[in-house]
């Protein structure tokens, strides 16, 4: 039994709650108040033949019964996952700088825009515990931070062009113990990946650490 009091500001999914899906290439299950684990990429993540291989999966699911999607979404993540912490493509937030203007940005709209529960930086994707406000949707909020970071990251190295892979991935959180499982992953992702601390990033609210909500490393 996990007795942890959740920390402030946490909605879990509430099971007679009203949710809405939609699909691009991945499902989304929005709910009104909820807490979201999402995870977004720089667009060179992933090379093509994975990207391939993740697009025969979602055309898959297109005319596959409930339980094979939710199966395939799981079987995705797993392996996006896994791909992402192979380092590929160029790792442009290894850079100090870079880091630092992905940072500010998460923590700029903490508190207004949606509540940030933690987050990891890592040299080519970001994983983040979000909760968005009431005016703002998870989508508002994701657009306006790869946009925000892109302007700056190109501004700073002369460049041009689309920083981020448009869709995210995003789950949302149970429950207490699903919540602690998702702060835990977050925070061993960097060592788990062998990240160098110089090259990554991590955070968590200072309300949620107060009340024993912290990376246990």
């Amino acid at each position: 039994m996990f007795h942890l009091d959740p920390p402030p500001n946490f909605q879990p999914f509430d099971s007679r709650g009203e949710m809405t899906l939609y699909q691009r290439h991945l499902p989304h299950w929005r709910q009104q108040g909820a807490t979201y684990f999402v995870t977004f990429r720089l667009a060179d993540s992933l090379p093509q033949e994975k990207v391939r291989e993740l697009q025969a999966m979602q055309q898959e699911a297109k005319n596959a019964s409930e339980e094979r999607k939710e199966e395939l979404s799981r079987t995705q993540m797993i392996k996006i996952e896994k791909w992402l912490d192979s380092g590929f493509g160029e790792c442009l937030l290894k850079n100090p700088d870079n880091l630092q203007i992905v940072h500010e940005a998460l923590r700029s709209l903490h508190g207004t825009d949606y509540e940030l529960g933690a987050m990891a930086i890592m040299p080519n994707h970001v994983h983040a515990l979000i909760r968005p406000s009431e005016t703002r949707t998870l989508e508002e909020i994701l657009k306006s931070r790869k946009q925000w970071t892109s302007r700056r990251i190109n501004r700073r190295a002369e460049t041009s062009g689309a920083l981020w892979q448009a869709e995210s991935y995003d789950r949302i959180v149970r429950d207490g113990e699903h919540l602690w499982k998702v702060l835990q992953y977050i925070g061993r992702n960097p060592a788990k990946a062998g990240i160098k601390e110089v090259e990554t990033m991590r955070w968590v609210s200072p309300t949620w650490q107060e009340c024993g909500w912290g990376f246990v490393d």
